[in-house]
């Protein structure tokens, strides 16, 4: 397998070496082919038609917000470097990555039966709001896939025959994936009985630090007195 990602490495750079902006990344048996916004469909049709690739499965396309990426901590209340999952590589100083690139991505993941080969492919949507051309065309089964990512990050797919939200509700308001978006929400919906319908009121929920609280309740942190008086019911009870 690894010597088929690096002749489809080798089959790709050749291919797109006119293409200004591609960049070609190998890393733990994975390919990922990144592309101009403005190369994105044409690199996709190349990549689905031409034999020396033969991409004809789309198995997954969606949005990413490297608004946050490389921050080292999580934005919270009490922030510390000793909380929940924050360990998991002691005595490594912390270095946020200074992130250049436009803050959204959309990433097709790809398959081909014929060669037997998987490969990601990215592009970065520019704009506000952020756009790249719909991929419809190519894959059908992008359809759906592009309706989520619009949903969820507010990406809008140039082309769509149907760009709609697929997730949230028709009067929603706003991008739940966005890494600026609250995460208890803005708005609750209720069912109004004397008005017969539903209701959107600002959400109720306290905001809170998720950083997971640990509770022991075994004898081993009991006080002392808490201790000896289970050890009493316990003789007691035999």
């Amino acid at each position: 397998m690894m010597n088929g990602l690096n002749q489809l490495e080798t089959a790709l750079a050749e291919r797109f070496a006119d293409k200004a902006k591609i960049q070609l990344t190998q890393a733990i048996g994975e390919l990922t082919l990144e592309v101009a916004a403005k190369d994105w469909f044409d690199c996709c049709l190349i990549l689905k038609n031409e034999e020396n690739f033969a991409f004809h499965q789309l198995l997954d396309l969606c949005g990413v917000d490297y608004s946050e990426y490389g921050v080292s901590e999580w934005q919270t209340e009490e922030k510390t470097t000793t909380g929940f999952s924050r360990a998991v590589m002691p005595n490594v100083a912390r270095t946020d990555i200074k992130w250049e690139k436009p803050r959204f991505a959309v990433v097709i993941h790809l398959l081909s039966l014929k060669h037997n080969l998987r490969l990601r492919v990215r592009t970065y949507a520019e704009g506000e709001p952020p756009k790249v051309a719909s991929i419809v065309k190519i894959w059908n089964v992008a359809n759906w896939f592009e309706r989520e990512a619009f949903d969820l990050f507010g990406i809008i797919f140039d082309g769509h025959p149907d760009l709609r939200r697929i997730l949230t509700d028709y009067g929603f308001i706003g991008h739940p994936f966005r890494k600026d978006f609250p995460l208890i929400g803005k708005v609750e919906p209720r069912y109004d009985a004397a008005d017969k319908r539903i209701v959107y009121e600002p959400v109720s929920i306290e905001p809170r630090t998720l950083v997971p609280k640990v509770i022991r309740e075994d004898n081993r942190y009991l006080d002392k007195k808490s201790s000896d008086t289970v050890s009493k019911e316990d003789e007691q009870n035999g």
